[in-house]
Parts: structure tokens; sequence; C-alpha cells
């Protein structure tokens, strides 16, 4: 699977209700495009000098369904108003790694007793 993370920094001024409005259009993708595998956002809750904002975790087949989700009209449209709110967007693309794969290619000496 395909990791697609993206972290935003509001710009100053942004409202409560253009927040709200951004977390209704981003609940609605997964309904019109396909190539979504999981899709999960929400507003930072810690609120430290280093956080950003407003994060969204997405799931992906492969890099061809990433690139079909990109160019979507209804991603677009959403992407558009994510860049009308935003100071700063950084984004992260990787293959994820199951933590039960892990285990089994550890050595039993190196795994933690309740692992």
């Amino acid at each position: 699977m395909l990791n697609h993370v993206v972290l935003m920094k509001f710009k100053a001024g942004v409202s409560r209700a253009e927040v709200d409005a951004l977390e209704k259009n981003l609940d609605a993708l997964p309904n019109t495009i396909v190539e979504i595998q999981m899709y999960e956002f929400g507003r930072d809750v810690i609120g430290s000098d280093r956080s950003y904002d407003f994060a969204i975790v997405a799931l992906f087949a492969n890099t061809e369904a990433l690139d079909r989700y990109h160019s979507h009209p209804d991603h677009l449209a959403v992407l558009e108003k994510i860049n009308n709110i935003c100071a700063n967007i950084v984004t992260v693309d990787f293959e994820g790694t199951d933590a039960s794969d892990l285990r089994e290619k550890m050595p039993e000496s190196m795994l933690p007793e309740d692992f």
C-alpha cells in the first residue's frame, strides 16, 4: 500500500467555519474517488509550536492510483480550497510496512517481551 500524508498550516485568520467546510469536502471524496482505500483527516489536538494545524492520511494501492486521485476533478476542487486557506502544505508518500512483518523479520532476541 502507498501511504499519502498531507500536513497543513492554515493562514492567519482562517475561521472555524472554513475548516468545517474543508472537513465536509474531504469527507465526500472517498464516495466519489474509487482509488481511495482508506481516508482519515483531522485537526491538530496538541497545538505545539512545531505542530501543523490539520492532517490527511490516505492509502492507495500504488502510485498509479495516487496519480488518478491527484488528477480527479473532485480532488482538484478540494485542493483549490485547501490552497486558499493554507500558508504551508507538506506531503510525504511512502510504501507502508506492516508492523507484523517487522516482528517476523526480527530475531527473537531483539523483540520486546510483550511484542
